[in-house]
């Protein structure tokens, strides 16, 4: 039997099938088998890879720079004029200036920022006074490996100080700061997760370098923040200047985190864990920032700041029960700072 014959009885055969299948079949149960190969065919269809698909590509528009100055001024001020229940004229003033300048690409960013606010009061009566003073730097590079991962490695830069000479009040005479007295460098490299980097960030870095730098000698001497101070011999000779520098090795934690809680109103939370290897292991340093923004309108806004900070190589002094005008070692101390204010504030 040839194949052309073959093909023809075989043919033959699945009519004969086909048709008496039909013929016995009831039409309920073809309308479900019907239903079956329809959904059979869509199953298939969207199980199919999606490299037979187009996708919508993400339009990559290059390298892109992103600057940005934000300064602001925050006063508030109280007046009393034959007020029976009396109390003080003062009146409040803090300066900010932020510069921010981002870099972002493919796969890198490089996020920098200069954070300058400078603070005073004066009342009646009273000599001026300083209440905030910082001066910051912060950069931070970072590489992420593919479009769809939220890790990083990352390299951080971070230098703070402060601009003018602190005081004890009402001792102006013996400054207990200054500039770069103390000043903090911390540099490290992590990994560092982030959904929207921008927004949420957790950097953890095992290996970062702390420097303590305390030029002002006298502050130095006796040992301030934290480095060696100066050796004397039993009649008050000095024999050894203080260090004016302390290193550590240590880990940092991080961890930072932006979110709207309703219109015109920002929440920013910047916390920082660090304990040295070295020296005290298990003693942590932190640092802890909360900041809520209530915006007004583009110029006009209100701040309520919360900053809390320890340092177990920052001693307080406690007034001598001994010798008067004499303070006495006290230990490290939770420090903590308020601020609520209303000002003005622009963007350039």
């Amino acid at each position: 039997m040839n194949i052309k014959k073959r093909s023809l009885i075989k043919k033959s055969i699945n009519y004969l099938l086909l048709t008496k299948l039909e013929n016995k079949t009831p039409d309920r149960i073809k309308n479900i088998l019907l239903v079956i190969v329809f959904l059979f065919i869509c199953i298939s269809a969207f199980a199919q890879p999606d490299s037979l698909y187009l996708k919508e590509k993400r339009v990559y528009d290059g390298p892109q720079w992103k600057q940005n100055q934000n300064a602001s001024i925050d006063i508030s001020q109280v007046s009393f004029t034959n007020w029976n229940a009396g109390g003080t004229n003062s009146i409040s003033a803090l300066l900010g200036y932020q510069f921010t300048a981002n870099y972002k690409d493919k796969f890198f960013f490089w996020n920098n920022r200069l954070r300058s606010s400078y603070g005073v009061n004066k009342q009646e009566s009273r000599e001026l006074r300083k209440t905030d003073d910082i001066f910051e730097i912060t950069s931070n590079l970072g590489y992420q490996p593919s479009n769809d991962s939220k890790w990083f490695y990352s390299a951080r830069f971070n230098f703070k100080t402060q601009l003018t000479d602190g005081f004890r009040y009402p001792d102006t005479e013996r400054a207990i700061s200054g500039f770069l007295a103390p000043g903090y460098l911390f540099f490290g490299g992590g990994m560092e997760y982030g959904k929207n980097i921008e927004e949420l960030s957790f950097y953890v870095s095992p290996l970062t370098l702390k420097a303590t730098v305390v030029l002002d000698q006298d502050l130095a001497n006796e040992g301030a923040f934290g480095v060696d101070p100066a050796v004397f011999d039993a009649n008050g000779n000095l024999i050894r200047e203080g260090e004016n520098l302390r290193n550590e090795v240590g880990i940092l934690i991080t961890n930072t985190y932006a979110m709207d809680l309703a219109k015109n109103i920002k929440a920013t939370n910047l916390l920082s864990v660090y304990t040295d290897y070295i020296n005290n292991f298990g003693n942590i340093d932190v640092d802890w920032r909360v900041n809520f923004d209530f915006k007004v309108n583009n110029f006009v806004r209100a701040t309520l700041e919360s900053h809390l900070r320890y340092d177990d190589d920052v001693k307080t002094l406690e007034p001598s029960p001994t010798v008067a005008g004499e303070f006495d070692e006290a230990g490290a101390k939770i420090q903590w700072k308020q601020f609520l204010g209303i000002g003005f504030a622009v963007d350039f």
